[in-house]
């Protein structure tokens, strides 16, 4: 996958982390594939609490480490966290209908893509977070037009 442009935004701790989050959901985000990537502990599920609470969602947003998938459904955008960490085999994803989550009104995040290898559809954007200091860096790559346009207008927000 080549890169289109890229860039990355410092959070120096959790309430940064979310505001980024939730900078996302006010950009349009529908038909979008998003991998976060990076190690255990990183704030990956932090990053996706932020776009989905930015969206509206005002109850508990857990992560689906053993259901694999959490739908939230908005006005206009229904948004999907998978949590790949616990897959067994990535063929396990065509059993439970994975490319039915992919639809021009979904916003797919997707924590652990590399698990799905194979059998995931393409990222519009691939976003790492890495420690840095106390927080975090987030580096992230537009690799679809789709992903450029929406890194353009989250950048903008920031």
């Amino acid at each position: 996958m080549s890169e289109l442009i890229a860039g990355s935004f410092l959070a120096p701790d959790e309430l940064k982390l979310l505001q980024l989050g939730g900078a996302l959901s006010r950009c349009d985000c529908r038909g979008v594939v998003l991998y976060l990537c990076g190690e255990l502990g990183m704030g990956k599920t932090t990053f996706s609490r932020g776009v989905i609470t930015g969206f509206g969602h005002r109850g508990a947003v857990k992560s689906p480490t053993y259901t694999l998938v959490e739908p939230y459904e908005f006005s206009g955008v229904d948004v999907y966290h998978f949590d790949l960490y616990r897959l067994g085999d990535p063929e396990e994803l065509e059993y439970m209908g994975i490319r039915d989550y992919f639809t021009p009104r979904s916003l797919c995040l997707i924590e652990w893509p590399v698990r799905g290898q194979g059998v995931l559809q393409r990222a519009d954007i691939e976003l790492t977070l890495n420690l840095a200091g106390m927080g975090r860096e987030l580096v992230w790559r537009a690799l679809s037009e789709r992903g450029a346009a929406l890194a353009r207008a989250w950048s903008d927000l920031i």
